[in-house]
């Protein structure tokens, strides 16, 4: 089979339009369509379902699929094992990670790799609702809830606490809650209810539900800079907060345990630049456990 070919194949697939796979590929629309006619007539068999909305795979092209998926991380592992001549560990990986963690964790330490392989190119992207490794959206993600996927290569990065915080100057000018149902007295930070990727999220229904004032964001960060700010109570990662002394941190019986797990696909257990990535991740986090669960 001609890879060009193979190509086109992946990035319909993971398209799921001739016109963006063209637009991906820097080909244009004809020559996409072409290269597919001929595979098709290659393997004998009809790869998508055509219609005008998109390109769905048929049950030879999910075959397929799971083919040059393998064959793709083969080619990816070869050039890394032929970059590892020269003892340097190149390349671009996205790792993918929900915004708290990326923002207040991530962010700062990743450097730390780059700086240890100055050819290693690092991209950090936010988690969105919907993600797939599959799709090559990201090499590594770090995700709240375990995939049903049973192909993914999933780890335990570490257990992480969350605990109420306010403002020492909100607390100041607003009083400070002594149990659970005075903080409908207060304004309530929250998540956004609908924005909610992950089951892990459900501890901020305990705000979300009270008859409080409420500020919602849908950002983690952004949580925090409100909290910070004086907006009003906010359920925060400890993690994120550390050691700031303009936050206290409120009825401590109140308090959440979550984890974080890394995902990878298994292919990418043969490319260098990835399986770097991955073991800098599990030692950082093993290093840090105590940032990630303070009280332990």
């Amino acid at each position: 089979m001609d890879w060009d070919h193979l190509r086109v194949f992946l990035a319909i697939a993971r398209e799921g339009q001739l016109l963006a796979a063209a637009r991906k590929l820097g080909l244009n629309h004809a020559t996409v369509s072409r290269r597919l006619d001929a595979l098709e007539e290659s393997v004998g068999s009809q790869l998508f379902v055509r219609r005008p909305a998109g390109s769905t795979l048929t049950t030879a092209g999910e075959r397929l699929m799971e083919v040059v998926e393998r064959l793709e991380t083969e080619v990816l592992g070869i050039a890394e094992e032929l970059r590892a001549v020269a003892a340097e560990v190149s390349g671009t990986v996205r790792i993918g990670a929900p915004d708290g963690l990326g923002n207040c964790f991530l962010a700062g330490e990743l450097g730390a790799l780059v700086a240890m392989h100055p050819g290693l190119t690092i991209e950090l992207v936010p988690m969105p609702r919907i993600f797939s490794l599959t799709r090559r959206e990201a090499d590594l993600a770090i995700v709240l809830d375990q995939p049903a996927d049973g192909r993914l290569v999933v780890s335990r990065l570490t257990d992480y606490s969350l605990s109420l915080y306010a403002a020492r100057a909100y607390l100041d000018r607003e009083g400070t809650p002594n149990n659970a149902e005075a903080l409908a007295d207060h304004v309530l930070v929250t998540g956004v209810e609908d924005m909610a990727y992950a089951s892990a999220l459900d501890y901020g229904a305990l705000l979300d539900k009270a008859p409080g004032r409420k500020f919602r964001c849908a950002s983690v960060v952004g949580q925090l800079e409100a909290v910070k700010a004086g907006t009003g109570i906010g359920i925060l990662h400890d993690f994120a907060v550390g050691g700031d002394s303009g936050l206290v941190r409120i009825l401590p019986k109140i308090a959440y345990r979550r984890s974080y797990y890394l995902l990878s696909h298994p292919e990418a257990a043969s490319v260098r630049r990835i399986t770097t990535c991955r073991d800098f991740l599990a030692k950082r986090f093993r290093e840090e456990r105590r940032r990630f669960l303070p009280e332990d």
